[in-house]
């Protein structure tokens, strides 16, 4: 009998969720009720924060916080170019200027040595990115922020619940992002949350998300805005999930702690990099292959997976070598080698609160096999 096949990802929902999302079909508030708020309240709080503001994408949070700091028309904001494109398409729907800056190969994030060499009068603002959940360096992007008087966006969206050091995810620079896709640690279906200690951000982010209204008349609208809202049923899903996040982060480490132990021995894989494996809050499982394998080699291991009813995926193709970017910016290959060395060889395994042992086991077999047989087809010396 064929083995069933392992997705990629898969959210953890109850039957708590379930009744969350009834008891809302129950009454007719449907969007900019109290659901909203309970759950802007309970990630604000996880996150050390004043205030949350729900939305209906990590992408449209990314886009109302440039916005909200006057980011706009001949700005530049450095950024990561080892990302999912939201971050820079956020930078670019504003007419400002993504600036790249290479990763550090050991976190994957923003390599921070390297930020200050790119600031210029027209730098404006940092929005670094907690790559796969992994929180390091943010305390220094943001040292490097205040130093130099730049704004800074915490791009959080892979990241709740986990922390650098006693500081969790959304507490660094003016304000953070968090998603909630299905295959992130929470879900609201589609749906994100900008965090922020500012009075004015928040305001702004209210007005902006509901199409520039700034008061409770209906259709006074004293801004251009956007339809950002999240509805009362995402929320409601959110907060429930949020009453389980705890629980949900524990079966995500233990997840990880079971990879890590299956992978061990195998020489060509690099294991994920965490700052703090204890405290993270894990996104996906993501391996490196050894230098000596190449991109064509790393989707000759893909392929197999897939074959094999592994799903799995190449996390995260760079991102100034997407096309609409490198004609935008001019970008090209060797530009950033560092992220270009680690994205030809990453490998997203199948990764999620309630995968099994056994699932984790077979995918690892199965790598071996597919490592093996790429190996075996390579030239010798």
């Amino acid at each position: 009998m064929k083995d069933e096949p392992i997705a990629l990802s898969s959210p953890s929902i109850t039957d708590a969720e379930r009744d969350a999302v009834a008891a809302v079909l129950q009454t007719s508030r449907l969007s900019l009720g109290p659901r909203a708020e309970a759950f802007e309240a309970l990630v604000a709080k996880r996150a050390g924060r004043r205030f949350g503001i729900s939305v209906n994408s990590g992408t449209s949070g990314l886009h109302l916080c440039i916005k909200t700091l006057g980011i706009g028309e001949g700005d530049e904001v450095i950024t990561t170019p080892f990302t999912f494109v939201a971050t820079t398409n956020c930078i670019l729907q504003e007419r400002a200027k993504p600036v790249f800056v290479d990763i550090d190969q050991e976190s994957y994030n923003l390599d921070a040595e390297a930020i200050e060499a790119a600031i210029t009068p027209r730098t404006k603002a940092l929005l670094p990115v907690n790559v796969f959940g992994n929180c390091a360096f943010m305390d220094r992007y943001e040292a490097i922020a205040r130093k130099h008087g730049l704004a800074m966006i915490e791009d959080c969206c892979e990241a709740l619940g986990g922390a650098l050091g006693a500081r969790p995810a959304g507490n660094f620079g003016q304000c953070g992002v968090f998603g909630f896709y299905p295959n992130k640690q929470i879900t609201t279906g589609e749906g994100g949350m900008i965090v922020t200690d500012s009075e004015e951000i928040r305001d702004l982010c209210v007005c902006l998300r509901n199409q520039g209204r700034d008061s409770m008349v209906w259709l006074s609208h004293s801004r251009l805005g956007h339809n950002y809202r999240m509805s009362e049923i995402q929320a409601a899903l959110g907060e429930a999930q949020m009453h389980r996040l705890d629980e949900i982060l524990v079966k995500r480490r233990q997840a990880a702690a079971m990879y890590n132990q299956v992978l061990a021995e195998v020489e060509q894989v690099h294991l994920p990099p965490m700052a703090d494996p204890h405290k993270a809050s894990w996104f996906v499982y993501v391996i490196r292959l050894a230098d000596a394998f190449t991109e064509t080699d790393r989707d000759a291991v893909m392929c197999h997976l897939r074959q094999a009813g592994v799903g799995c995926g190449n996390y995260f193709p760079p991102v100034h070598l997407q096309p609409y970017v490198m004609e935008a910016l001019g970008t090209r290959a060797s530009d950033f080698p560092v992220t270009e060395a680690v994205a030809a060889r990453t490998i997203a395994l199948p990764f999620f609160a309630d995968i099994t042992t056994e699932q984790i086991r077979r995918v690892g077999t199965e790598l071996q096999k597919a490592l093996t047989r790429v190996h075996t087809k390579k030239p010798s010396g």
